[in-house]
Parts: C-alpha cells; structure tokens; sequence
C-alpha cells in the first residue's frame, strides 16, 4: 500500500486555520476512502472496514450536498482539485 500517494493540496497554513471546513473535511473524508479502497482490494472479506468505507463515503456525501446547496462555485472548486464525482441530487 502506497501511503504517500495521496494528494495535499491544502497548504499547512489552510490545514491549522480551517480545521472544521466543509473544504478540509471532505479533504480528509477522501483521503481516508482512499486508504481504505486499496486496503479493500487487498482484504477483500474485511466486512468492518468495508462498513466503516460506506459510513465515510455517507458523511462526505452529506457534506456536499451542504456545500452544493450553500455554494456552488465552492463545491465545483472542490470536486475538482479532489477530482471526484458530482453527487447525485433527488
């Protein structure tokens, strides 16, 4: 597993000033479905860390949903310096 492969693309002065922001948890939220999708492709049967992956992927889901609904030029900023999927909106 290659622990150093995932992106910083905030800066350490953003990391100590905007710990709770929508931007840094979903930062944080990516990073951690990151780890846990290659720890996934080699423990396949590990049904609590699969559990735990749809619980995170759930969080960051909500959380941008929030963000797309408070501001837009935000969530698109955001979805593609991560480079992640649009939700999906009912």
């Amino acid at each position: 597993m290659l622990k150093n492969s995932f992106i910083s693309i905030i800066s350490q002065k953003e990391k100590e000033e905007n710990r709770g922001s929508v931007e840094f948890q979903v930062f944080g939220f990516t990073n951690k479905i990151r780890k846990l999708t290659s720890h996934l492709e080699l423990h396949k049967k590990d049904y609590l860390s699969q559990r735990g992956l749809r619980k995170i992927l759930g969080k960051r889901q909500r959380l941008l949903a929030y963000l797309s609904k408070k501001d837009k030029v935000r969530y698109k900023e955001l979805i593609s310096q991560l480079n992640i999927g649009e939700i999906k909106t009912r």
